[in-house]
Parts: C-alpha cells; sequence; structure tokens
C-alpha cells in the first residue's frame, strides 16, 4: 500500500483517539435517555480504534500514540452540547474515513467505507438530520469548499492529524 494510504489510516486512528475520548465527555453530559446510545458509539469507537491500530502495523507504520487529553471544541455544560459534540465527533469521524475510502483499495477500502456509513448514521441520529454526502466537503454560499466546521487551525480538530474529527489536543 501507498504512503497515502497509510497516511490516512494514521489519521483515522488520531480521529477515532479523538472520538473515543470525547465520547467519555459526551457520555457523562448527554441525558439519561440517551446514555446507552453514548455507551454504544463509544465502543463502536474503541473497536475501530483498535482495528486501526492492527492496520497501521499492517502498513508498515508505528500508530499514532492517543493524546492524554482533548481540548473540546466548545464548552460542554449541558445535555444539548453533549449531543452537539457528539454529532460534531461523527462527522469529522466521516471525514477522516472519506479520506482512507480514497486512499485506500480492497479489504481496507471496504472497512473505510463501513466505517464512514456507521458514522454518518450516528451523526444524523444525534442531530436528527444528515447531510448529503457524508466525509466530502459541503458547498459554502459563496462556491468555495470549505468543510462546515473547518474553522479549526491545522492539528486542531479532535485528532491533530487534519482537523477534522472532534476534540482538540
Amino acid at each position: 500500500m501507498s504512503a497515502g494510504t497509510q497516511r490516512a489510516a494514521q489519521a483515522a486512528l488520531a480521529a477515532e483517539h479523538a472520538a473515543v475520548y470525547g465520547y467519555g465527555v459526551v457520555g457523562g453530559r448527554v441525558a439519561d435517555g440517551r446514555r446507552a446510545e453514548a455507551a454504544a458509539a463509544y465502543h463502536a469507537h474503541r473497536a475501530r480504534r483498535d482495528a486501526l491500530v492492527r492496520t497501521v502495523r499492517d502498513l508498515g507504520g508505528e500508530p499514532v500514540a492517543a493524546q492524554a487529553a482533548y481540548a473540546l471544541p466548545f464548552a460542554v455544560p449541558d445535555p444539548a452540547a453533549a449531543v452537539r459534540l457528539a454529532a460534531l465527533l461523527e462527522d469529522r469521524v466521516a471525514a477522516v474515513y472519506s479520506d482512507l475510502v480514497r486512499a485506500a483499495e480492497g479489504p481496507l477500502r471496504r472497512e473505510a467505507a463501513d466505517a464512514l456509513r456507521e458514522a454518518a448514521v450516528r451523526a444524523v441520529r444525534w442531530r436528527g438530520s444528515g447531510v448529503p454526502f457524508p466525509g466530502l466537503a459541503e458547498r459554502t454560499a459563496d462556491g468555495t469548499g470549505a468543510k462546515a466546521g473547518s474553522g479549526a487551525k491545522h492539528g486542531s480538530g479532535a485528532n491533530g492529524a487534519n482537523g477534522r474529527s472532534g476534540a482538540t489536543h
């Protein structure tokens, strides 16, 4: 596999590390009625993270380590903010998986597409609505391909890899 595939897998791994951290916050702040949903997402991201560690090693890389803590993209003082954070985490994870879908081939590409779909479905459940093409840059009113929520600098976001996955390092 190419160096681009390895970079995309590392970015997905970094995003999963951040999502696991972020869901720890979501689970602590979300309303009781959605706590099981947050726990299920947390476990799904842990499983994807663990699989990506193996994938990165199989691609000849040293898996990026999780940070000790991540700065959240906004304060999460209540259940409504926890829901917004969960949707944002899923959007950012979907974005890095779209990069991995583009970079990978064969079974890894299928796994990345499955992960992208799962993140998009979870984002819809949290947000209550979806986007036309999850993981792809949305067009802004000025016609640019700016990504919704991409105002974070490179290295921020939830993963530190490309600023597209959840909380910041």
